[in-house]
């Protein structure tokens, strides 16, 4: 949804050959953002939170159905899970809101086709509000890594738990665990390294007063790539294609080990 509603703003901006400020009404001078950029600058933020806390509800989840199943059974039902949805999307979009209401500032990124918040080179009031997104993503950054990291936990303790020499019904849980664990493992560091670059720089912007446009631009390019490859990845690494590589690998390495230990003294 993201990028649908984003994208064409761009496309417009570089097909007529101006920026999203002088595209769209309200643009008076060079450092006024018009009321196109303002919406773009909303729509980034926007869509930069809100798919972070729906990961934490997902995360959440995981960790509740694989550590906590009797409480997850009893009080996760389909009827919150409906309602976790709009209710993420509606508070995003509150606190996105703010700097419309005068709580931080939207600025035009060069080339011009970006448009995001001030993160630098304005004052307390401009830049109170990257501090408190960045902590905020900051937050849902770590507890996310944290249930993932102990989902992995028990994704591993309960294919260790499987016999290694056994029946075929009893090696297929075992191999889907893995599956599940390099899935999670790959999507965890993934969004970790797509999201701090965009902390660390409202925080440099803010404290350290590092007014350094290409650095922003590259961080807000690191929060974009996490939307666009993490959903390749889940693809990719959920066919079945890729599954019975893992599969074959592993089972390469497992015979492998077995006759190095059958050929020792």
């Amino acid at each position: 949804l993201g990028k649908c509603l984003l994208s064409p703003i761009v496309l417009a901006a570089y097909a007529y050959n101006r920026s999203l400020s002088e595209l769209g009404p309200g643009g008076r001078g060079e450092g006024e953002p018009g009321v196109l950029c303002q919406l773009f600058a909303f729509l980034m933020a926007f869509f930069g939170l809100a798919p972070t806390l729906l990961l934490l509800a997902m995360a959440l989840e995981c960790w509740l159905s694989l550590g906590h199943p009797y409480f997850y059974r009893r009080h996760l039902t389909r009827r919150l899970g409906a309602t976790l949805g709009p209710a993420a999307a509606g508070l995003c979009a509150l606190f996105c809101a703010l700097p419309l209401l005068g709580f931080g500032a939207p600025m035009q990124y060069c080339p011009g086709t970006w448009c995001f918040i001030r993160m630098a080179g304005g004052g307390p009031r401009q830049l109170g509000f990257p501090v408190l997104y960045a902590s905020l993503m900051g937050l849902l950054v770590l507890a996310i890594v944290a249930c993932n990291v102990s989902s992995m936990r028990h994704l591993y303790g309960m294919a260790r738990r499987q016999p290694r020499r056994g029946a075929p019904p009893a090696a297929a849980p075992r191999m889907e665990e893995l599956d599940h664990l390099v899935l999670l493992g790959l999507m965890t560091v993934l969004f970790t390294v797509c999201s701090l670059p965009l902390i660390i720089r409202a925080y440099m912007g803010a404290f350290a007063a590092d007014f350094n446009e290409n650095a922003d631009l590259s961080a807000l390019r690191f929060l974009s790539v996490n939307s666009i490859v993490d959903p390749w990845v889940f693809i990719i690494f959920r066919t079945s294609v890729f599954r019975t590589f893992v599969r074959r690998v592993c089972r390469r390495l497992s015979s492998r080990k077995a006759s190095l230990k059958g050929s020792g003294p």
